[in-house]
This record gives C-alpha cells, sequence and structure tokens, in this order.
C-alpha cells in the first residue's frame, strides 16, 4: 500500500528548470549553442579559450589589461606543489584518471589559504591540465614535464603530455576542443556542482562532484567509445554492415543522439573539420573514413527519428589523432568544463536557496519491528 496519493515523478528531472540563469542558452531543435549571448561558432572563430573562461565568469567579454591580468594569474596556477607531485608518481599506475583528477583537484584545496572565490577558480582551471598530463607521464615511468608559464592552457597541456611544444595546428584545434566543451547549461555534472553550491561549501569540492558525476559513463566518456567502436569497425568498407547489425541488435551507437538536441550538434559541426584535417596530417585518415562512413549509414535509419550526431562522434577522433590516450579523453572534457562548472556554481549562490528535492514512497508504512529471532 502506497504512502501517498500519486504525483507526477519527473524523472531524471528532465525539463524541470531548477534556476535562473544567463550563462548557456541552447536551441536544441536549431542546433544553436551561445555562452553569455555569443555563439559558439563566433566563440571558434574569433577568440581562444582564456578569453572564453573569462567571458563564463565574469559574464562579458574582457577589455585588453583586463584579459591581461586573467591570463597571467591563470598560469601563475600551473604549477602543483611538490607533494602533490611526488604522490602522483606513487598512484597505481592503472588508476583511473579521472579518480586521480578528482582527487588531484580535492587536495589541491590543502594549500590554499584564499579566501576569494575568482582566485580559487584559476587555481583551479590552472592546476587540472598538469594534474592529468603529470599522471599520464608518471604512470609510464617517464619524467615530468613542468609546465610553461609563457604558453595557452591548451598549449602548455600537450607540452606537459609530450614533452615537446605542438605546431600551431595541433594547438589551436586543442584550444577550439577546449572552447566547445567549456560549458552545456544544466546537464548532469553541472547540476552536481550547484547542489554542492547550495550548501555553501567550497569551489574544490564543487569542482570535485562535477568530475565525479562526469566520470559515469552515460555523461562522460562516450567519445572513448565511440573511437573505440570505429577502430573495431576497421575499414569504410564495414561501416553499414556494422552499424546494421549494433542497431538491429538494440545497441546504443556511442556519438549519436542527445537530450536536448533534435538536430545536430553545433559543436559537432565544429570538431568535424578538424578531426578530418588532423586525421590525415597525422596518418590516420582511415580512422575519420570510418567514422564518416558509420555516420553515413548511421543517419539512413535514426535521421528520421531525429536522432543526429553530437559532440562525441568526432571529438575523439581529433583526440586520437593528436596521440592522446583513450582514457585521458573525459579529463580532458573535464580540464575544459571546469570554467562553466564555477560559472554556474558562483550565480547559482548569488540566490542560493539549497537544493532539497523529493522523492516519492512507495513503500510500506506502520511495519511492526520483528525481534531478530523470530525473523
Amino acid at each position: 500500500m502506497g504512502a501517498q496519493e500519486p504525483v507526477v515523478v519527473h524523472k531524471g528531472l528532465e525539463n524541470v528548470y531548477v534556476c535562473e540563469s544567463n550563462i548557456c542558452f541552447i536551441d536544441g531543435e536549431n542546433s544553436r549553442l551561445l555562452y553569455r549571448g555569443y555563439s559558439v561558432e563566433d566563440l571558434v572563430e574569433n577568440s581562444f579559450y582564456e578569453e572564453v573562461a573569462y567571458l563564463l565568469l565574469y559574464g562579458r567579454l574582457p577589455k585588453r589589461e583586463e584579459l591581461s591580468s586573467f591570463v597571467e594569474s591563470l598560469r601563475q596556477s600551473y604549477e602543483l606543489p611538490k607533494v602533490m607531485l611526488d604522490l602522483l608518481k606513487q598512484f597505481p599506475k592503472n588508476a583511473h584518471p579521472m579518480d586521480v583528477l578528482r582527487t588531484g583537484v580535492s587536495m589541491l584545496s590543502f594549500f590554499d589559504n584564499s579566501s576569494d572565490d575568482y582566485s580559487r577558480a584559476l587555481r583551479i582551471i590552472g592546476a587540472m591540465p598538469t594534474i592529468v598530463a603529470s599522471f599520464a607521464r608518471a604512470r609510464k615511468g617517464l619524467e615530468l614535464v613542468a609546465p610553461k608559464k609563457e604558453l595557452s592552457i591548451a598549449t602548455n597541456f600537450l607540452y606537459m603530455l609530450n614533452g615537446n611544444e605542438p605546431d600551431e595546428e595541433d594547438a589551436r584545434a586543442m584550444d577550439i576542443a577546449y572552447i566547445v566543451h567549456a560549458e552545456h547549461e544544466m546537464n548532469a555534472s553541472t547540476f552536481s556542482c550547484i547542489v554542492t553550491a547550495s550548501t555553501l561549501s567550497d569551489l574544490y569540492s564543487v569542482v570535485t562532484s562535477g568530475i565525479a558525476t562526469l566520470k559515469g559513463p552515460l555523461h562522460g566518456g562516450a567519445n572513448e567509445r565511440a573511437l573505440e567502436y570505429f577502430l573495431s569497425v576497421g575499414s569504410p568498407e564495414k561501416a553499414e554492415e556494422a552499424v546494421e547489425h549494433t542497431l538491429n541488435a538494440k545497441q546504443r551507437l556511442m556519438g549519436f543522439g542527445h537530450r536536448v538536441y533534435k538536430n545536430y550538434d553545433p559543436r559537432y559541426k565544429i570538431l568535424k573539420p578538424l578531426a578530418k584535417a588532423l586525421s590525415e596530417k597525422k596518418g590516420k585518415a582511415w580512422v575519420y573514413k570510418t567514422a564518416e562512413a558509420v555516420e553515413q549509414a548511421a543517419l539512413k535509419r535514426l535521421s528520421e527519428h531525429k536522432i543526429f550526431p553530437n559532440v562525441d562522434f568526432y571529438s575523439g577522433i581529433l583526440f586520437h589523432a593528436l596521440g592522446i590516450e583513450t582514457d585521458l579523453f573525459t579529463p580532458i572534457f573535464a580540464m575544459s568544463r571546469s570554467v562553466g562548472w564555477i560559472a554556474h556554481a558562483l550565480e547559482y549562490v548569488q540566490n542560493n536557496r539549497l537544493i532539497r528535492p523529493k522523492a516519492y514512497y512507495t513503500g510500506e508504512l506502520n511495519k511492526k519491528y520483528t525481534p531478530i529471532d523470530q525473523r
């Protein structure tokens, strides 16, 4: 017997508004994504990640001197305390990089005496790539590469990962990947962040919540599985048969479909030509061609259901072409998204209300306790 009269349960909180925000606008029917009113296409064409980060955090594009000061502060945050670097070397080599990143961000709070949230924000955003790149090298027994403060955050990540500075094309591709992953409204990890922020916890806890949520395969990691699928298909000629087998088996085709987009994901449109160019440059064109063949085969079956490719379809190919290991894809997502998480957390607490939803009880009532010997 139920405890209450039936109510409408919004499973997954789908289409439930939890706050007002002026950070991000998504028009899923018309493939539009705007950060603070600016289209993501316009920002990719004219801006770079650090300026986009300023925009998301402060709500406007910076003046030259403001941007210069912001970038300088961010770059001062690249370095990790020696004790953290020593610990990264001691972590198990088979540890998941997302677990390492989550633990690393939490540890950062030990070394930060700032009471200013924006200083903390820059500390977190600047240090996350160093945590990921340092562990990626440590687990291989390689010497860690210290960050260069004269490099942009995207360029510096590739430098610390590989030990040499990337060329301009690779660096720009990484910067664009950072931009398109920087923010995406009230997704699962962002919601986790504002739940934590609503308790008036600190930003390190907020971002740790976001990382923990993003680790789940239904949120982060889709680009890893999309790439693995393309590699398993093996060639463009095998794509149609593979897609038919996958869909007929009622299995999900990773990188297709999105909760909010009923048309093409605008981020997909940005990353596809980048993935093509980098794949050709790096001698991995067959991977791109296989993905494109998978895409065309899938669209024949899925487009009529308004299921189209999303950001994950080609982002993994881009990272693969840059020589990045597959299990680092989701940490890169987190590194990029950290600014969006923080922007939402800071915005939410300006008009804060503790987030406390309800669960509709369906169990029994008034049960009598049974002593253990009588059970």
